[in-house]
C-alpha cells in the first residue's frame, strides 16, 4: 500500500480540513504557545493536510498574531479563520490574514440557529438570524474569496429552518456551507442524512459542503465517514480527536479508514500516511497529555498484543491480527508483551532476547510458572523469567 493512496478516475477529491489549532484548543487544560501552533501547523502541512483552521482573531491580539504567524510559516495549505456573524471578527480575520496571499486565506462566518440557542443565547427571532446571516457573508466575501457558513447548532436546528439559513448564505455569496453537530448528538444514519440534504441544496450551486462532528457519543468519526458517503467536500478534524468536552473526530482515524477503504468511500485524499504517528505525538506533547495507549491508529496498544494466540499468529505472520502494518502510520513495530495470557511462542521470543536457551520440555514448564505467578512477581518481569527458567531446569535435571 502507497504512502498516499493514489488518486485515479474512480476517486473524486475530499478536502481534508484541520482544526486542531482552533477547536482542538478548546480542550480543557490546553494552551498551545504561538510556537505550538507554528509547530503544528507545519507539521500538519508536512502530512499533507489541504486546509488549516488556525484560529478565532476575535479571541484578542494573541490570537491574531497566532493565525498571522501560522498563515507566514506555511506555504501550501488554505488558512482559515474563525468568526462570528459580525463584522467585528471579520475585521479582526483581516488583520490576522490580509498579508497572506488570496488563494490562501478564508474566513469561517458562524451563527447559532437552533431554537435552544435563538431563545436562549441569540434572543433573536428566524427572521433576526437570517439578516445577520446575509449581511455578515457578505461583509466578509468583501475581502475574502472564500467564505464557508456554518449553523452553529446545526444538528438540533429544524430541517427547514437549515435549507433557509444557508440559502441566504449561499445567496450572500458564501462558497461552502458548514454542517457542526456542535453537542455531538447524531448517529451516522442522522448524519448522512442531513449532509445528503445540504449536498442536494448546494451542488446545484456550485458550493462545497463541509461537515464537522463531535463525540460525545463515541460517534464523530462514523459520522464523517457517513457524511463522506453522502457526498460532504469538506471534513472537519482535529488530531487525536482532541476538542471541548469529548473531542471530535479524529483525523488519524478518519483517513486511515478512507485509506484502507477507498473503494467504498471513493474519495481521494492527499495526507501522508506514515506522518501520522509522530503528528499525534507532537499534538499530545505541545498539548500537555499523554496519548491514551488505546488511541485507535496511533496508540502505544494498536502493534501490542499480550493475548497468546494472538502473540503466536503475529510471529508467523503480521497480518494474521493487524488491521495495517506499522509502518504505514509511522510506528516503530509490532510489541509483545508478556503476561500471563502469553503463550510459548512469545516467552520464548523473550528468552531468546536474554540469552537463555530453554529446550522445548524446559519452555513448558517454565510457562506454567510464569503463568501461574502473582501480581507482585510480574513487576519484576525479567528476574520473574530468570527464576521460572532456573526452576524448570532444576526440575528437568530431578
Amino acid at each position: 500500500m502507497s504512502k498516499r493512496m493514489a488518486a485515479t478516475v474512480s476517486l473524486s477529491p475530499l478536502i481534508i480540513s484541520d482544526t486542531t489549532l482552533r477547536d482542538g484548543a478548546q480542550m480543557p487544560g490546553v494552551h498551545f504557545s504561538i510556537n505550538d501552533k507554528v509547530a503544528i501547523a507545519q507539521a500538519l502541512e508536512a502530512a499533507g493536510v489541504d486546509v488549516i483552521e488556525a484560529g478565532f482573531p476575535a479571541g484578542g491580539a494573541g490570537e491574531i498574531e497566532a493565525v498571522r504567524q501560522v498563515a507566514a510559516a506555511t506555504a501550501r495549505p488554505l488558512i482559515m479563520a474563525l468568526c462570528r456573524a459580525v463584522d467585528a471578527d471579520v475585521d479582526a480575520a483581516w488583520q490576522a490574514l490580509g498579508d497572506a496571499p488570496a488563494e490562501r486565506r478564508g474566513v469561517g462566518v458562524f451563527l447559532a440557529t437552533s431554537p435552544l440557542h435563538r431563545r436562549h443565547k441569540l434572543g433573536k427571532t428566524k427572521a433576526q438570524c437570517l439578516a445577520m446571516i446575509a449581511s455578515s457573508v457578505a461583509y466578509a466575501r468583501q475581502r475574502f474569496a472564500r467564505v464557508t457558513f456554518g449553523c452553529e447548532d446545526g444538528s438540533r436546528t429544524e430541517p427547514a429552518f437549515l435549507r433557509e439559513a444557508y440559502t441566504a448564505a449561499m445567496d450572500a455569496g458564501a462558497t461552502a456551507i458548514g454542517f457542526p453537530d456542535t453537542v455531538g448528538v447524531l448517529t451516522p444514519e442522522t448524519a448522512r442524512r442531513r449532509i445528503a440534504m445540504l449536498v442536494r441544496l448546494a451542488q446545484p450551486r456550485g458550493v462545497k459542503v463541509r461537515a464537522h462532528f463531535h463525540n460525545d457519543l463515541g460517534l464523530a468519526t462514523a459520522n464523517t465517514l457517513a457524511a463522506i458517503a453522502a457526498g460532504a467536500d469538506i471534513v472537519h478534524l482535529t488530531v487525536g480527536g482532541i476538542g471541548e468536552r469529548a473531542g471530535n473526530a479524529a483525523l488519524e482515524e478518519t483517513v486511515m479508514a478512507l485509506t484502507l477503504h477507498p473503494g467504498q468511500y471513493r474519495r481521494a485524499i492527499n495526507v501522508d500516511t506514515t506522518r501520522l504517528t509522530a503528528l499525534c505525538r507532537l499534538v499530545a506533547q505541545r498539548a500537555g497529555f499523554t496519548l491514551p495507549p488505546n488511541k485507535a491508529v496511533t496508540g502505544a496498544n494498536v502493534f501490542a498484543t499480550a493475548a497468546g494466540v494472538h502473540q503466536d499468529g503475529l510471529l508467523k505472520h503480521p497480518d494474521t491480527y493487524l488491521p495495517f502494518r506499522p509502518e504505514l502510520v509511522g510506528a516503530e513495530g509490532i510489541r509483545l508483551p508478556l503476561s500471563p495470557l502469553s503463550g510459548k511462542a512469545a516467552l520464548a521470543l523473550r528468552y531468546t532476547e536474554l540469552g537463555i536457551a530453554l529446550s522445548a520440555d524446559e519452555l513448558s514448564r517454565a510457562s506454567r510458572l510464569v503463568k501461574d505467578a502473582d501480581k507482585d512477581a510480574w513487576r519484576d518481569e525479567e528476574g520473574l523469567l530468570r527464576r521460572a527458567a532456573a526452576a524448570a531446569r532444576q526440575d528437568g535435571a530431578a
